[in-house]
């Protein structure tokens, strides 16, 4: 897999069936190494060893309903109250990240409420802000580290 936007990060690798599978710590599992996947891996590792967000509030890969149509997130990052703080769209290394994919997350927004967006292709990393009275998000240079509390 070619490097990404990101430090270094102790992966854990398998092969099996001519097939390479990367441990995913949070799903406590290994999974199929794809492109989008190894972008996910960065992210996750990024929000927990240099954000220091608690394992217990990320959520990797779950479905939810929109419109009537079953979709899935990439990565969410829980509050401790369980509303969502960061909402996290992945996409492989070589997909330009344009107006088609922050339609996507603003979608998947508009039923989970986060405070935080963040899309990547491992390259490119967007961050923004929701204003949810004002209907309107702010970009940022960084989505902010966990602070307990």
């Amino acid at each position: 897999m070619q490097p990404l936007n990101y430090p270094s990060y102790p992966f854990r690798f398998k092969n099996r069936e001519n097939k390479i599978y990367i441990f995913d710590v949070i799903r406590k599992k290994f999974v199929v190494l794809q492109p989008e996947e190894w972008v996910r891996q960065h992210v996750v590792h990024n929000l927990i060893s240099d954000k220091n967000y608690p394992k217990a509030h990320i959520n990797v890969e779950k479905q939810l309903l929109i419109n009537n149509l079953k979709k899935r997130y990439d990565v969410v990052v829980f509050n401790p109250n369980g509303s969502i703080q960061i909402l996290v769209e992945c996409k492989s290394p070589g997909t330009k990240i344009d107006q088609v994919v922050f339609d996507q997350i603003a979608r998947y927004n508009q039923l989970l409420k986060a405070k935080y967006l963040m899309v990547t292709n491992g390259l490119d990393h967007f961050f923004c802000s929701m204003d949810f009275e004002r209907e309107q998000y702010s970009f940022l240079t960084d989505i902010p580290a966990y602070t307990p509390g």
